[in-house]
């Protein structure tokens, strides 16, 4: 199979979606890989390094013209274009993005989202979504620490006590447990709030305390449980509530660190303008939802501002500012969901039985798979 692997052209994304290290394994399977000149620059992976374990370093032609192309994000109208009808894409093309799915049927092009794996125990080599949450919890921590301007851990020194950071993390699936764990390792006290009972016994397990809020109905219960480990939207009563309790939280917290959303939605509100006015001066807010819309209405997609005294920041793409790792773990989902796709004799066998294969397919023969 003739693989290309175009340089992304995402404002502000710096990740490639193959390393060294995976188009080495691809190249062993008997693939012939094209690279773009300067693809994974920005991830540490430098023209030479491709060349070493047996790339062709070529233009963007050259990437876009093969059978089965990788990437990052999914291809804007004008990427499409340069590739020709029937080319195969694998990447994160957001599934709930109409338009850039009618734009790849459109031009004709098979499209497979790797988003849209289903969370099972067999599917988790291939889970973008939390290899890449993984990080932008750790880079939301390292980024407060350094808006922050006290020290995170308890000091005691010959001019006295300093108090340690008091973090806040609301939400917690991957990128929370990851924030938990990373302010946890620079000293702060912490307490997390999810509406998952069942993530209890892991925010403990990490040194954290949990903001508990009882459920009070059947419905609340049920809702709480979630959908394929995402959070399912909470009844109302139940809200109120846990607005009463994170509001305290917030209130005395230095760091607040919210993860929270749901497929295809836009972001809850998790921290209000009230809440955001009660805080300390100084305070920090990174508020990892900000591509959605953000989990706190003062929040600025793409931008780190101060609202009353708090610094909140909106980056929009943590895990590319980890290029190198982030690039490293998302080349081995592509790598391993290339397994259920790619046949020995290295052409496409798109096996719709496969749940895995099936649930990512986005796009065939000019029509959108997926409504």
């Amino acid at each position: 199979m003739l693989i290309g692997v175009p340089a992304e052209t995402t404002a502000g994304e710096t990740r490639v979606a193959v390393t060294p290290e995976t188009a080495k394994k691809l190249k062993a399977q008997g693939h012939t890989l094209r690279i773009e000149s300067g693809a994974g620059v920005r991830a540490s992976a430098t023209d030479e390094a491709y060349s070493a374990v047996g790339c062709e370093i070529t233009d963007a032609a050259g990437a876009y013209g093969c059978d089965l192309v990788l990437k990052v994000r999914g291809p804007a109208e004008a990427e499409a274009r340069r590739m020709k009808p029937g080319t195969t894409v694998v990447g994160m093309l957001n599934p709930f993005d109409a338009a850039g799915l009618q734009v790849l049927a459109a031009a004709n092009l098979t499209g497979f989202a790797l988003e849209a794996a289903p969370r099972t125990t067999r599917a988790q080599s291939m889970d973008v979504l939390s290899s890449q949450a993984n990080i932008a919890g750790y880079k939301a921590i390292v980024i407060a620490a350094d808006k922050y301007q006290r020290f995170f851990p308890m000091l005691m020194t010959a001019a006295g006590t300093v108090k340690a950071a008091r973090v806040v993390i609301l939400g917690v699936g991957v990128a929370g447990l990851q924030a938990i764990a990373t302010a946890k390792r620079l000293g702060a006290v912490i307490e997390a709030s999810d509406v998952r009972p069942s993530v209890k016994e892991q925010v403990e397990s990490l040194g954290a305390k949990f903001i508990d809020v009882p459920y009070e109905t059947a419905e609340e219960k049920e809702a709480a449980e979630g959908v394929g480990g995402y959070a399912r939207p909470m009844p109302q009563s139940w809200l109120d509530r846990q607005k009463v309790e994170v509001a305290k939280r917030v209130a005395a917290a230095d760091i607040v660190v919210t993860t929270a959303l749901i497929p295809g939605r836009a972001a809850p509100v998790l921290v209000t303008e009230e809440m955001v006015r009660a805080m300390k001066p100084g305070s920090v807010i990174v508020d990892l939802a900000a591509p959605q819309g953000g989990n706190c209405p003062l929040t600025v997609p793409g931008q780190t501002v101060v609202k009353h005294g708090v610094t909140l920041v909106g980056e929009t793409n943590l895990p590319a500012l980890v290029a190198a790792d982030a690039s490293a773990l998302y080349a081995r989902n592509v790598l391993d969901f290339l397994k259920l796709v790619l046949t020995k004799e290295g052409t496409l066998n798109i096996d719709l039985a496969d749940d895995i294969v099936a649930a990512c397919l986005m796009t065939q023969n000019g029509e959108v798979k997926r409504k």
